[in-house]
């Protein structure tokens, strides 16, 4: 059985429909990467599978239970995270608060997790006092996921996770991907670094239009000339 199963996914905004029955499944343990032209609707299959946007038809099954019209923070407490691209942290806050943020459902002691936090984001320990609003994109991308990291996620939703980094910030948060995903949580990630993203990847979904365009292995996607061609810049 899938760890997430997305079948024919029907969802937009308002009277637009932007999703045209998209499918996904991520396993447990896997990265999955989504990738496709701007428009296309990855953002919003994220935010379908979380709750944020209406499922219109198709169903959202995880762990074997269908999800697709639970409000996010029930889909929150059954493992699922979700990191948007943008507004991701709450600027006026502290670091070590922003994490507090993150286990706003659990109703255990969660000290000790952020200690885990502070040790796989050694950055994020140096101040942790530090207002979110004064750090760089990457700290505060590393922050995100620290945050949702605070639940004990079994699966990890992540949007752009290196939008607006330099090269070298970008490595480090596809590094921290690799290294959480060792501890057996998996990812579903669009991103836009597409060929370092399928370089990481188990699996990947190509989307066009709001429809499944292709999917295989990250490896395959990779060697693929179409792919290559219409999406990885040659």
């Amino acid at each position: 059985m899938a760890l997430l199963e997305a079948s024919r996914i029907v969802a937009g905004y308002g009277e637009t429909e932007i999703l045209h029955g998209v499918s996904v499944t991520v396993d447990n343990g896997e990265i999955v990467t989504v990738i496709g032209p701007n428009g296309c609707g990855k953002s919003t299959l994220m935010k379908a599978i979380v709750g944020l946007v209406q499922v219109r038809t198709g169903t959202v099954i995880f762990r074997g239970e269908d999800i697709s019209s639970l409000p996010p923070q029930q889909i929150v407490r059954r493992g699922l995270c979700y990191v948007p691209q943008s507004a991701n942290v709450f600027p006026a806050l502290s670091i070590r608060e922003n994490l507090e943020m993150g286990a706003f459902v659990r109703d255990d002691d969660y000290g000790g997790r952020i200690d885990e936090m502070f040790e796989l984001f050694p950055d994020l320990a140096v101040r942790p006092n530090r207002k979110a609003g004064s750090l760089s994109g990457g700290q505060r991308q590393m922050l995100a996921v620290a945050r949702a990291l605070m639940l004990d996620p079994v699966l990890l939703l992540l949007d752009e996770p290196s939008a607006g980094l330099s090269p070298a910030m970008t490595n480090l948060v596809l590094e921290r991907i690799s290294e959480i995903n060792a501890t057996g949580v998996a990812f579903l990630l669009v991103e836009q670094n597409a060929r370092e993203a399928l370089r990481l990847s188990d699996r990947g979904y190509v989307l066009s239009a709001g429809e499944n365009r292709l999917d295989d292995a990250g490896h395959a996607l990779l060697d693929n000339p179409e792919v290559a061609r219409l999406y990885l810049g040659g």
